[in-house]
């Protein structure tokens, strides 16, 4: 599905400018730009240590840029004071942070989920907790949320019970609840046995085919070149190049990025 043209919605839903990320004298991230648009299924790639994971932490906040900008349907996050030395700095306030993770969901590496809640008990906090639903109708949201990703007939087993692609779909359907307008994918089959990941992936697919917006870090080229429109090469900080799937995996310009591919055995077409 990759040859599905990215949708052309006038200006992005996301976009980073210069974004860095520094741990100590680390940096991380070293200038990220990236514009997100409606509909777009972004696929990030890079080898261990290039930024990747910090990219998503940063575009909803769960690690706060060093410097910057997250920019959020044309609002810029955070509050930006510029020092008699033309330097600036960007204050944050958690209740403005709070409000983008609704709109930027988030499914991580580990599942999250907790062990002493039933399936859809999981997926009902947010709405309860966060978005203060009733929760007759957190209930009835986070069933059709569990339907969707195949789990209708688990609403009241627990977590312990529950493969770990079972459980890391009871953690798309809890992020899916919250009604994002961005969902991003931190390596989501990481955490898998072999015979678990195809489940989780076909779950990611549909929801590509529901035109969802997307991006996913991820060490499955395979299915990356399938699921994305668009294609990030991350190394040491830095875009060091990005396309369409087929002209980064297929044809990609520059050394680094050939001898990545080349040597990622997951990337068969």
């Amino acid at each position: 599905m990759n040859d599905t043209p990215t949708p052309d919605t006038g200006a992005p839903i996301l976009r980073s400018v210069g974004l860095r990320k520094s741990f100590g004298s680390l940096d991380v991230l070293k200038g990220i730009d990236l514009d997100v648009k409606r509909g777009d299924r972004i696929a990030i790639i890079g080898g261990s240590g290039s930024g990747k994971s910090t990219l998503l932490r940063c575009l909803n906040f769960m690690e706060r840029p060093t410097g910057g900008q997250v920019i959020l349907d044309g609002e810029r996050i955070g509050d930006a004071r510029v020092a008699k030395d033309g330097s600036e700095t960007i204050t944050y306030r958690e209740r403005d942070l709070m409000a983008v993770r609704k709109r930027v969901g988030m499914v991580f590496q580990q599942f999250n989920l907790f062990p002493h809640m039933s399936t859809v008990e999981n997926v009902m906090e947010g709405l309860v907790t966060v978005l203060r639903r009733p929760k007759a109708e957190a209930r009835e949201r986070a069933a059709q949320e569990l339907a969707r990703v195949g789990l209708g007939d688990k609403l009241d087993v627990y977590p312990g019970r529950l493969s770990g692609g079972q459980q890391q779909r009871v953690a798309i359907a809890r992020a899916l609840a919250m009604d994002p307008e961005v969902l991003l994918f931190d390596e989501p089959t990481s955490s898998l046995d072999p015979e678990l990941v195809g489940e989780v992936l076909r779950t990611i697919l549909s929801l590509a085919e529901d035109g969802r917006t997307m991006l996913l870090v991820t060490h499955e080229l395979g299915f990356a070149y399938r699921f994305a429109t668009h294609v990030i090469y991350l190394s040491d900080g830095v875009v060091h190049e990005t396309g369409t799937a087929e002209e980064v995996f297929r044809n990609p310009q520059r050394d680094k990025t050939r001898a990545f591919i080349a040597r990622s055995s997951e990337f068969s077409l």
